[in-house]
């Protein structure tokens, strides 16, 4: 996925390409008042088998009466048509602008006959033109309207996450069909205190009608500037089911997702279980919803969203984009397929056939084709400059480290940026592959090292976050005074804290790949006092007891002594 703004937008490189799927991606929203220092925060794992991840970055600009914007297909490459310029575009880092306002989605697919293939705007357009052009959540929500209005929508169904300093919305939206420009959708805003999440599956069930009031349609979106207003839907949102016969019952029935996406067994077990497990790792109460998640009883749908036992804070955050379904049912290192040293991924396909009968792998938040992940977090305390951060990441969430990339800067790390490799072409110092090499080392190996990991993850994550505290002061300072002093403060922390990451990464890979390669395990030794040299402490922990049982129990006395 790569974007580049010269006169016009250009969205190339097939992020998506052949792999365009309705178990791609995983979305989180926190409100202020689920969080321990009031942020409210979007977190968005972007999962490709063929997505480079690095970080987009648009600067902000000026541009002259009558340009118009050529727009092209995100997953595709392929054009789509031009639209009119505004005259001022804000500057984008990731997700996420310059006034803090981030926005993530993920696919959901649903009833194919309503995509509209001659349309001009796609969920990766809506996505980057409204970040450049919306001050906040209501006004982005106002510029998808208006963009899907003007020009129709081309993609398959979409859960889109919206926040800024102060508010949190869910959005999702799918096309009218062939011909029919527009889209229908629903969008409702996240009640302070509470959570919710999207994992390619619509979520938006039932919602309140219109009242003009707390709940509007399109024909008053001028009124979502009203704080009161907290769900907007296309106002025939309900008459295109009926028209296709998808609903039949009262207004005050209407289901959203089971309109337009109808839950079967996985939509359940590889979406929906994604956003059980991430609830279930803060509120005591989701253990009545498994039966669901496992998709097992269909019919006991989970709540849009969840109060969490207490307030999250970073690291809460971290812990749920890093599940694998640990301490669960669906635990991915809990079977054969995890192999001897308990590996978190499983090799696609996803699913499979033994003597004709169909089998699965369960789908985790945190997953090997990963391009990128973000927990945007956004303050309302701070100039916007300094309150937005993408906490940026690369690969599997599980391996990562979450950088700090302030919404202010004016340029990204080399080691993200845009041009440094792509999905073909390997380079040495790009946080993509640098990356990829510790994490399908680790893959191998999971038992033996994930000490050694986390221990190095947990000491960059921790320095950073100490470290932001000063800078958010330091920047807010500098404000005051001299705005520009302080985006080129931020921007040379971020810059250097993100090649930072990638230099340590780099060196661990060292590490890791000396101490544990062959299957051993080397520990470096002291030369003593008369030596030329000391071999390595050298253990060789096996496969472990529980696998050993295993191998004995398929394969009897094969490898017994005699």
């Amino acid at each position: 996925m790569k974007k580049h703004f010269a006169a016009i937008l250009v969205i190339l490189f097939a992020s998506l390409l052949f792999e365009q799927t309705t178990n791609a991606c995983t979305n989180f929203l926190f409100t202020k008042g689920a969080t321990k220092d009031g942020s409210v925060m979007i977190t968005y794992v972007a999962d490709s088998h063929v997505l480079y991840g690095e970080l987009y970055y648009w600067p902000a600009k000026n541009w002259p009466a009558g340009s118009m914007l050529d727009i092209y297909e995100w997953d595709t490459g392929k054009y789509l048509g031009k639209i009119p310029q505004i005259a001022h575009t804000y500057s984008v880092v990731g997700n996420m602008n310059q006034h803090q306002v981030s926005i993530g989605e993920t696919t959901y697919g649903g009833r194919p006959e309503l995509a509209d293939s001659l349309a001009m705007m796609d969920y990766g357009g809506l996505i980057y033109i409204t970040l450049q052009r919306a001050k906040n959540a209501r006004e982005a929500i106002f510029t998808f309207s208006q963009l899907v209005s003007d020009y129709g929508y081309c993609s398959e169904g979409e859960s889109f996450s919206i926040g800024d300093p102060n508010e949190a919305w869910i959005l999702e939206l799918i096309g009218k069909g062939p011909g029919k420009k527009g889209a229908v959708w629903v969008a409702r805003r996240i009640p302070d205190g509470y959570i919710c999440g999207h994992a390619n599956h619509p979520r938006i069930t039932t919602f309140p009608l219109a009242d003009g009031k707390k709940s509007i349609t399109t024909k008053e979106i001028n009124k979502i500037y009203n704080p009161e207003v907290e769900t907007v839907y296309a106002y025939d949102v309900i008459d295109v089911a009926r028209s296709h016969g998808w609903f039949k019952g009262e207004d005050k029935d209407f289901s959203f997702s089971d309109a337009y996406a109808p839950i079967d067994f996985s939509g359940a077990r590889f979406c929906e279980a994604r956003v059980w497990s991430g609830f279930n790792k803060v509120n005591s109460q989701m253990g009545k919803y498994l039966d669901y998640a496992m998709g097992e009883n269909l019919k006991n749908r989970m709540p849009l969203w969840i109060k969490p036992d207490r307030k999250l804070d970073l690291n809460d955050v971290k812990n749920i984009m890093r599940d694998y379904y640990q301490n669960t049912p669906m635990d991915m290192t809990k079977d054969p397929g995890a192999g001897p040293y308990g590996s978190t991924v499983k090799w696609r396909p996803m699913e499979w056939k033994v003597d004709n009968v169909k089998y699965f792998n369960e789908r985790a938040i945190s997953t090997m084709q990963t391009g990128f992940s973000f927990i945007a977090q956004s303050r309302s305390w701070l100039p916007d400059a300094v309150g937005g951060i993408d906490w940026f990441g690369v690969d599997d969430t599980y391996y990562t480290v979450y950088s700090p990339m302030y919404c202010g800067i004016t340029e990204v790390p080399h080691s993200f940026a845009e041009g440094n490799g792509d999905m073909m072409t390997f380079s040495e110092d790009a946080a993509f592959w640098v990356f990829n090499q510790v994490a399908n080392f680790a893959y191998t190996r999971t038992r033996l090292l994930i000490g050694d990991l986390q221990s190095k993850q947990k000491e960059l994550e921790d320095k950073y976050m100490t470290e932001s505290v000063n800078i958010d002061k330091e920047a807010s300072d500098l404000f005051k005074d001299d705005q520009a002093a302080a985006v080129k403060y931020l921007t040379d922390y971020s810059v250097n804290a993100g090649n930072h990451t990638v230099a340590e990464w780099k060196d661990l890979y060292k590490f890791l790949f000396t101490k544990y390669v062959d299957g051993n395990v080397k520990v470096k030794q002291a030369v003593p006092k008369g030596y030329k040299m000391m071999n390595p402490k050298l253990s060789q922990p096996g496969y472990g007891d529980e696998w050993n049982r295993f191998i004995v129990k398929n394969t009897g006395d094969r490898f017994k002594e005699k």
